[in-house]
């Protein structure tokens, strides 16, 4: 007679208090991990929306405009494109991206050097976890870059920017970073910078990036560029640090801001010859991930990066509407009192309620996730809080992205406009109104009693 195993099955144990041990069968480096909060926030306004309420959807950094119409024509011409790709990306989109990079920024980029994969956010985990080095994160920064490598159990470093310094992060401050934390291994570090920055707004010019590349070649630095919002420099005049650290640079891109694709998660890094050897690692992993994106829209995305004049024509006004919209939400909080730079690229601004402090505080609000979740209980308004882009947790901070409108009216309003020509006065209130009322309802809101 065989003798048979009882086999018993365990979903949870239990100590001897009966309280659940689920977290022992977790990676340690993901214990306390929460939802991306721009995820969570959008999914939440959602929710509040559903049961009838009016949000301001201020949270969510997506932008509001459709994709250009050439992209979309080319997405469905090659629907039927059904094969897996190199798991490196299509040939001719590599090439096409190259090309990109070396009329928009003056930089000399081999089509081997470039990898596809499915958005800059997935790449940029694949670059922290086959690069072996500590991390450098300029604060205020996206919401993602600090998870991703405690995910990965990198050392990670931050260093504070200041408001006083339009939350750029200074040479001097790379510099003196680097004194203070020399690898006796001499091992390279990695920073990672965004530019125009989520969740500032702000850009860097020539010069600021030229001293951030040498300060960065001085002191064995990689940088990840992040470059995602470059196209939306709200003059057109993005630098790439590349130009001046061509050598240490790997440039961030893809189709989520600049080309209004951020569901179509198409994505791109572009690195130097001399670490050719970090992408093959990448390559490498993703084979055994992902494998490949969607042909279809890597098939579409050479429309996008080839930058015809219908897509220039295009950006010109999206950065026309987000050049006015960003001064104009930034002067309404300004003349309330609340702190925020002039945005110069992208849909964001980082607001500081500190010269409301003593207001907040006598009405309980000590901290920015307070006054971010008061303000969408009391107002109906969507903003994040700054520790969520790791400002420290009692900094009265948020950001705010400017994007709550119709893309596709206001972008028709502005067709049908010269680019040379201003705006009408009624402009932003008759396509862009639900942001400007936010921003009203945001000085009200503070300065209450």
């Amino acid at each position: 007679m065989k003798s048979s195993t009882k086999i018993q099955s365990i979903t949870s144990s239990s100590n001897e208090n009966g309280v659940e041990k689920k977290h022992l069968y977790l990676n340690p480096n993901v214990i306390g991990l929460k939802e991306s909060p721009t995820l969570r926030i959008n999914q939440h306004c959602k929710e509040l929306a559903a049961k009838g309420k009016h949000i301001y959807k201020l949270g969510l950094g997506q932008s509001p405009f459709p994709v250009p119409e050439p992209v979309v024509n080319a997405l469905r011409l090659y629907a039927p494109q059904k094969d897996y790709l190199h798991v490196q990306g299509l040939p001719e989109l590599r090439k096409t991206v190259a090309e990109f990079h070396r009329k928009k920024d003056g930089v000399y980029i081999l089509p081997e050097n470039v990898i596809i994969g499915p958005g800059s956010k997935e790449l940029l985990f694949l670059l922290q976890m086959v690069f072996e080095g500590e991390v450098i994160i300029p604060s205020p920064s996206w919401v993602s870059y600090l998870p991703q490598a405690k995910i990965i159990g990198n050392t990670i470093h931050i260093i504070q920017t200041l408001a006083k310094d339009q939350w750029r992060l200074l040479p001097e401050q790379l510099e003196d970073f680097c004194q203070r934390n020399k690898r006796p291994d001499g091992n390279p570090y990695l920073l990672i910078l965004n530019y125009p920055g989520n969740p500032d707004g702000i850009t860097y010019g020539a010069e600021s990036v030229k001293q951030l590349a040498e300060t960065c070649r001085k002191n064995n630095i990689y940088i990840l560029s992040d470059e995602i919002y470059g196209q939306l420099h709200h003059e057109g005049k993005h630098v790439s640090i590349a130009k001046y650290y061509p050598e240490g640079t790997i440039i961030s891109s893809g189709l989520s801001k600049w080309c209004g694709a951020g569901g179509w998660r198409l994505g791109t890094f572009s690195f130097p010859v001399k670490l050719h050897w970090l992408m093959d690692a990448m390559a490498a992993v993703a084979s055994e991930t992902y494998t490949s994106v969607s042909a279809p829209i890597q098939y579409a995305a050479i429309q996008a990066f080839l930058c015809g004049s219908e897509i220039e024509n295009y950006l010109s006004h999206v950065r026309k509407i987000l050049a006015l919209l960003g001064k104009e939400t930034a002067a309404i909080l300004k003349n309330g009192n609340i702190s925020v730079n002039d945005p110069t690229g992208g849909f964001y601004l980082f607001l500081d309620f500190t010269p409301l402090s003593e207001k907040l505080v006598k009405r309980g609000i000590t901290d920015g996730s307070i006054l971010c979740d008061r303000l969408l209980d009391e107002c109906g308004v969507a903003i994040l809080p700054g520790v969520d882009f790791n400002r420290p947790a009692e900094e009265l901070s948020a950001r705010l992205s400017y994007v709550d409108f119709d893309g596709a009216k206001a972008l028709s309003a502005s067709y049908s406009i010269p680019l040379h020509e201003k705006f009408p006065a009624d402009f932003l209130l008759q396509y862009c109104g639900n942001v400007i009322e936010a921003a009203e309802k945001i000085v009200e809101w503070g300065n209450a009693e």
